[in-house]
């Protein structure tokens, strides 16, 4: 049998892709939902987070919403034409989400100043630690990671687990209720945008990690994606803790 792997069956079937992969998200899916359902976003959908704590995870995770199409500009420079079908899709899914993770970059500005946070504010602020540790992250591994790890840890688990808490987030309009009338559309744009529409994007970056590595990937492989996929996690986990902790707040005690 063929190790090429060529999907047959629904992009968002999880049994549609090799048995290898299915383990590994599988492995992996108690950590993703210990960051999607992160008590910090079932705060936020029930709008009881603090200023300190919203304005914590706004400035915190800007760089990661800035850098994200770098991320992305990184990777695409792994991809080479000519060498198959998984580096074409790639080179078509990569130069199509730069564009769209650049505009999702301007909502998120506009999240911010919806909590009196401008933009100044939001460019030049120091991130809490571990909100930077994640950016790093996202930043090593597409620098330096193989074309299926780096996806595996940014356009797979990065934005699969972002998809799932802003879903969780707009799952009730408690949250949407707390901006005024007139800014409630550009307050909640990142948000709802996420929710609504990136549900494929990583399904589409798992396809394309399987179409990479086949039906039957050298163990050193499938290790590499498993663990790039779980210290994403890991960090956005760190991160949703130190928000909910208060940074400022801490460091203004201290």
């Amino acid at each position: 049998m063929s190790s090429e792997f060529v999907r047959t069956g629904e992009l968002m079937d999880l049994g549609s892709y090799p048995r290898w992969l299915q383990d590994v998200v599988q492995e992996c899916a108690a950590a993703k939902r210990a960051v999607a359902e992160h008590p910090f976003y079932l705060r936020m959908r029930d709008g009881v987070l603090t200023a300190t704590q919203v304005r914590d995870f706004l400035i915190g995770v800007w760089p990661v919403i800035e850098q994200f199409p770098q991320y992305m500009a990184m990777t695409l420079l792994k991809v080479r034409i000519g060498r198959g079908p998984g580096h074409d899709m790639a080179r078509r899914y990569l130069i199509r989400n730069i564009r769209v993770e650049q505009k999702h970059a301007e909502y998120w500005v506009d999240w911010a100043e919806a909590h009196d946070i401008e933009r100044d504010v939001l460019f030049k602020a120091t991130s809490p630690a571990a909100a930077e540790a994640l950016s790093h992250w996202c930043w090593h591994s597409c620098e330096r990671d193989p074309l299926p790890q780096a996806m595996a840890a940014t356009n797979y688990a990065v934005e699969g687990a972002t998809g799932e808490w802003a879903s969780l987030v707009c799952s009730q309009s408690t949250y949407e209720r707390g901006f005024t009338e007139p800014m409630r559309k550009s307050a909640m744009k990142w948000l709802k945008v996420h929710a609504e529409y990136d549900d494929q994007h990583p399904w589409e970056a798992l396809e394309i990690i399987a179409t990479l590595l086949g039906h039957n990937p050298d163990p050193t492989e499938i290790e590499g994606v498993r663990s790039r996929i779980m210290r994403s996690y890991q960090y956005m986990r760190l991160t949703q803790d130190e928000c909910l902790a208060g940074h400022r707040e801490q460091r203004s005690a201290a």
